[in-house]
């Protein structure tokens, strides 16, 4: 697969985020046949990994380091630090902890589930209102000199956020969600990354799964299935948003290619620094999305769609307000 450089850290174009594997849509999905699937991705070229301590929590990081422990040196790991959890492991979502102790307490934890010596990318996974970003900052550079990460990263933090971070320590890169149907880092945090060199990572390129054209407008979810309460999912919001669908579907016809390998184009044709993680637990979809990496948008093919897509209203917030409310602090 083709490489791309988020700053100086050079990864597959696609990534593969793991989080579905065992957290937040549905049950945890057989743990040896994601463990093959993992395998199979790093066969077919993939690289670049994505997990968290809160993704279950703690058995994705477990599934991930053991599934790449025979190509650690050859695969870049990221995880994430920064949400609270309460002592029988269950994560508080609506706790954030960034304090420095916390920091390094986690990180001793995800080395060992993951089983590196380092830990390739670590994000803060939300900006924590209480602890200055400096002081992260500052206590991610001290893990960096004793060895135990190699590059810092923040997810859903603003500009302003990512500038005071970037002075203290580096950003390698910012995870925030990012797609032609959810566009809000294109305001300011998109161009602060191109201004400062830093590489971005969107997850949900493919809006957890409606970019695919799979989910129909009378789709439901069970309770266990993060979408179930999300806005964008709900009944009248999955059937305003078939419009979306259609102009993917239409470039997808020209292109022979599917409507989820043009949403993933589309990233990709925006800036040479932008690698998308989309996550799945099938093999069909993985060697589906890494496709995406070999289909072209031209310039033309870009105005069609984006003069296409600005004659369209998106329904629905894409997270509850108390879950919003914890990003781009």
């Amino acid at each position: 697969m083709q490489k791309r450089n988020l700053s100086n850290l050079e990864v597959s174009a696609i990534g593969l985020g793991c989080m579905g594997m065992s957290f937040s849509y549905g049950p945890a999905k057989d743990k040896n046949e994601m463990i093959s699937l993992l395998r199979d991705s790093v066969e077919r070229g993939v690289t670049f990994f994505d997990t968290a301590e809160v993704y279950g929590p703690l058995v994705n990081e477990e599934l991930v380091g053991e599934a790449l422990e025979p190509y650690k040196d050859k695969v870049v790991i990221a995880t994430k630090f920064g949400f609270e959890l309460d002592p029988t492991g269950k994560a508080k979502w609506v706790g954030l902890t960034s304090k420095p102790v916390d920091i390094k307490k986690a990180v001793e934890g995800s080395l060992k589930r993951l089983r590196v010596e380092a830990i390739d990318l670590l994000y803060q996974h939300r900006v924590d209102p209480t602890v200055p970003i400096e002081e992260v900052a500052g206590a991610v550079k001290e893990l960096i000199q004793s060895g135990k990460v190699k590059h810092f990263g923040l997810s859903e933090a603003s500009a302003e956020t990512i500038r005071r971070a970037h002075s203290v320590q580096p950003v390698t890169a910012v995870q925030s969600e990012y797609s032609i149907w959810w566009r809000k880092p294109e305001a300011s945090v998109i161009p602060t990354l191109e201004e400062l060199g830093i590489g971005f990572v969107p997850y949900s390129p493919l809006g957890r799964g409606f970019l695919t054209g799979k989910i129909e407008a009378d789709a439901s979810f069970e309770s266990n299935d993060f979408r179930s309460t999300l806005p964008r999912f709900a009944p009248d919001a999955l059937s305003a948003n078939q419009n979306v669908v259609r102009i993917l579907e239409d470039m997808a016809k020209k292109k022979d290619a599917t409507p989820g390998q043009i949403a993933l184009a589309w990233i990709l044709a925006q800036k040479r620094w932008m690698v998308p993680i989309p996550g799945t637990t099938k093999l069909n979809r993985l060697e589906e999305n890494i496709g995406a990496a070999q289909v072209e948008l031209s310039t033309a093919d870009l105005k069609e769609i984006e003069d296409a897509y600005s004659k369209l209203k998106v329904l629905g917030e894409r997270y509850p307000e108390h879950i919003e409310a914890m990003t781009g602090k």
